[in-house]
């Protein structure tokens, strides 16, 4: 399957359901976990305990019946003794039940949490274009349904459903051997009439709540885009737009609640209707059973209390094979995001890149993205180590894309991309993303604090590395005179900060990485021009004997670099150094005379706006 084509709020694709359980079996049964395998048999003794007290007190409570009533015989000649011990097993009964849920918690736990921790991190290892293309507040909610469905199922299905088969077996056969074929069968008929009726009915109201499923992850999705682009909203004056919006889906959802509420009630009246009549007609036949005297009042309570524990759970059989039902859709759509293939893969058993100075190489790169257009063609250049290249160029020339490939976002068309010689499809993804530290355009941080931000460039440094480096990116002093220093908070993507601080915090962090490759994104846009050149000082600092990739738009910001190659549509249209390329009059010098003049113009705009 297509990994761009996965749609949170679509069905998933049809399995069986006990296909979808089968995927669960692994995670009951970890492999090198003898501990939680022990436990598992545990619960199933448990289980199988409870079921067997359970078929006892019936039997119990008869015995005591018929010894209150003196038609009990000689051989039971302590009733206190017999309600003493029916209470007992009644307990026993509860005991078993908690017991087993007790054994069985953490191996579901931990089922729960082993499947999650599977999704989570293969959405993390999908390529560069799923999660371009993704819903997240969807995907959350696939997450959070697909763990919730789990939990469910073992708790009900297994503990319950199950349970309650296996007890309408035993209490069958009780009642034909004990008395005759027609109590076995009003009460087979019965039961299979309510559970008919109830997966019928059932059946037929899930769409109202797949519906409330689809519009619940719709509202949530456009809650949730709709807050992670609060000051867009906020500058267009959307508010009341964005509310409606949300408002429409939870209108939506409300009409479909609505209706899965008012035809429960069908549901729960025709589940009465059946369970009444069968144990009517039981009743009355065990009624001219005890006239008749073949039957005693003991087995007129005993074939009561039969029926009572097998109606007691049967009563929430429509909720649970409803739930039932969700779950293993919830499951299954969480299963089919695992099985989205990575675009991005390995190859068996690659080795890691071996950095000895970070030489870059693109040679003869063709590249081109889903909707056709070319943004590569036939781009080669070489940035020796130790050495700094920049790439300019118009809007949609291609100079991002670069990037995407040096991190291997993206895997060529054709071509090669190279880090000290090595093809970046010949080793891991992983050694190649550690050689390289980024500074993109787009600086967007976690909201934590100040420190942990810096600190993500490499977890395990210490708080002096941590600061060394925010000097180095020109912050150290700013952070300082915060009341709470690096332990201020950010805030939600990093928007308690300006967009020059996020910068230097993303400047400071690629410092931190001690990367062989240091890839600066537009690194210098969101800052003023005092602050810039503060920046590219520093820039010089830690770029020295380092292999420096700078794409930039301010041709301001390369004037020092070994190279400067010039992009447009796709190709290198020129290449040298600054005043090489000056001299020549052509692309790079007409963009610098451009952005000269505007510079220019900026101040006497300001002027004229004072006077």
């Amino acid at each position: 399957m297509q990994l761009s084509t996965f749609d949170p709020a679509a069905e998933p694709v049809q399995r069986s359901g006990w296909a979808t359980l089968s995927g669960l079996l692994p995670y009951l049964w970890p492999a090198g976990k003898p501990r939680l395998k022990l436990r598992v048999v545990l619960a199933l003794v448990s289980l199988g305990a409870a079921i067997g007290v359970a078929a006892t007190v019936p039997f119990l409570l008869k015995w005591a019946v018929d010894a209150l009533t003196g038609t009990g015989g000689a051989a039971i000649a302590a009733p206190i003794a017999l309600i003493v011990a029916y209470g007992a097993a009644r307990v026993l009964q509860q005991a078993f039940g908690e017991m087993r849920d007790a054994v069985f918690a953490q191996v579901g736990q931990h089922a729960v949490r082993e499947v999650a921790r599977e999704t989570f991190k293969h959405m993390h290892a999908l390529s560069l274009r799923f999660h371009l293309e993704r819903r997240t507040g969807g995907l959350s909610r696939v997450i959070d349904r697909g763990t919730k469905g789990i939990d469910f199922l073992l708790r009900f299905t297994l503990f319950n459903i199950l349970p309650t088969a296996f007890q309408i077996l035993i209490f069958c056969g009780i009642l034909l051997f004990r008395y005759d074929l027609w109590f076995a069968a009003v009460t087979l008929v019965t039961i299979a009439g309510y559970v008919y009726f109830t997966f019928v009915v059932t059946d037929w109201r899930l769409k109202y709540r797949r519906d409330m499923n689809t519009k619940d992850s719709e509202a949530n999705t456009k809650a949730i885009d709709s807050l992670l682009n609060y000051e867009t909203v906020k500058y267009f004056n959307n508010e009341r737009h964005e509310t409606e919006r949300f408002d429409r889906s939870m209108a939506g959802y409300q009409k479909a609640a609505v209706k899965s509420q008012t035809t429960l009630a069908t549901l729960n009246i025709g589940q009465g209707v059946i369970v009444s009549t069968g144990l009517v007609i039981v009743m009355i036949m065990a009624g001219f059973g005890v006239v008749s005297g073949i039957m005693t009042v003991g087995d007129f309570v005993l074939v009561n209390a039969f029926l009572i524990q097998l109606y007691m759970p049967l009563n929430f059989l429509g909720t649970v094979y409803r739930e039932i039902r969700q779950s293993l859709v919830d499951m299954e759509k969480m299963f089919e995001l695992i099985r989205v293939t990575p675009e991005i893969q390995d190859k068996p058993n690659a080795p890691a890149l071996e950095a000895k100075g970070g030489a870059v190489a693109f040679h003869d790169v063709h590249f081109t993205y889903e909707d056709g257009r070319p943004v590569m063609r036939g781009v080669s250049f070489e940035v020796p180590p130790g050495k700094t290249v920049a790439i300019v160029g118009p809007s949609g020339a291609g100079k991002s894309t670069i990037s995407r490939l040096l991190f291997r976002f993206y895997d060529v068309d054709s071509g090669s991309v190279q880090i000290d010689g090595q093809d970046l499809r010949d080793v891991t993804q992983d050694s190649v993303r550690a050689a390289i530290g980024v500074v993109p355009q787009d600086t967007v941080l976690f909201n934590d604090t100040i420190r942990y931000n810096i600190r993500y460039g490499r977890p395990s440094a210490s708080d002096a590395e941590v600061e060394e480096a925010a000097r180095l990116a020109q912050i150290d002093d700013f952070v300082r005179a915060m009341p709470n220093g690096y332990d201020t908070m950010v805030g939600e993507r990093g928007l308690k900060l300006s967009g020059g601080e996020k910068q230097r915090v993303a400047i400071a962090r690629a410092i931190l990485k001690r990367p062989e490759i240091l890839l600066f994104d537009e690194a210098t846009s969101a800052l003023d021009t005092h602050t810039e050149k503060e920046i590219q000082a520093s820039f010089s600092q830690v770029s020295a004997n380092r292999t420096t990739l700078i794409i930039a738009h301010r041709l301001s910001t390369v004037i020092d670099a070994d190279e400067i190659l010039v992009m447009q549509a796709g190709q290198i249209v020129e290449r040298g150094r600054h005043q090489e390329l000056l001299a020549r009059r052509g692309h790079y010098a007409a963009m610098w005379a451009r952005q000269q003049a505007e510079r220019e113009a900026t101040p006497r705009a300001a002027a004229g706006g004072q006077g």
